[in-house]
């Protein structure tokens, strides 16, 4: 958390530099690179230690990011409750405005921001307004929204530092547009032979694989946890 907090100084100088928030890519998976056995459904992989540091990394960002799979899969509350500390603002990258009016993020303090391709329903968008969600349209990039845009977006929106959570989905599309500056990862000692976290990056023609730099481990109960910076050039 020290080494954490110390890069997070550096937020608003690199929101200024680069026109984004500083990135920070943090999931657990299993030591066989799952996040779940199967889509859809929940699987805890990390130990109460672990889930101490998860909660200690919300409270040390700004926001928080995850898609709507997630929300509907898990139902999350994407708050702080293991540390002292506030709760980060709430994020969620939902293209076809598929958001649940029974989510906990509703009844969290903080309303969510739910981001949205401009294409989106309209009526939706309404009726998630209603329950205090705020709906932000951004451009659309393969149908999906485009994550430089939102990332764009967050920043004039005066967001130094965000902490994006997953799933998979997510995961790998952050990972495949090079929008990540740091990366925290638990591994938990289980084989779970499920759903993969990081799918196809689009690496396959220059052959250039994002290796993490600045390593550091720390053991966490029977989890190991790594911390590292991609070096998208390597």
């Amino acid at each position: 958390m020290e080494r954490v907090r110390a890069r997070l100084e550096t937020a608003p100088e690199h929101r200024r530099r680069t026109g984004r928030p500083l990135v920070t890519l943090s999931y657990a998976q299993s030591l066989d690179g799952s996040i779940a056995d199967r889509p859809g459904r929940p699987l805890t992989l990390s130990g109460t230690q672990s889930m101490i540091l998860t909660h200690g990394l919300r409270s040390s960002h700004e926001a928080i990011l995850v898609g709507i799979g997630t929300v509907l899969a898990d139902n999350p509350r994407l708050n702080v409750r293991l540390v002292s500390g506030h709760s980060p603002q709430p994020v969620i990258v939902d293209s076809r405005l598929r958001f649940p009016p029974y989510a906990n993020l509703l009844r969290n303090g903080r309303s969510p921001w739910i981001v949205t391709n401009e294409g989106a329903d309209r009526e939706r968008q309404e009726a998630l307004e209603a329950t205090g969600a705020r709906v932000i349209r951004l451009p659309a990039s393969n149908g999906l929204v485009d994550l430089a845009a939102l990332l764009e977006r967050l920043a004039e929106m005066g967001l130094n530092s965000l902490m994006v959570e997953g799933g998979a989905q997510i995961i790998t599309s952050f990972l495949a547009s090079r929008l990540v500056d740091q990366v925290i990862l638990t591994i938990a000692p289980l084989l779970v032979g499920g759903l993969r976290v990081v799918d196809n990056l689009g690496y396959s023609k220059l052959r250039r694989f994002p290796r993490l730099s600045n390593l550091i481990y720390q053991r966490l109960g029977e989890d190991l946890v790594l911390m590292g910076e991609p070096d998208w050039e390597a």
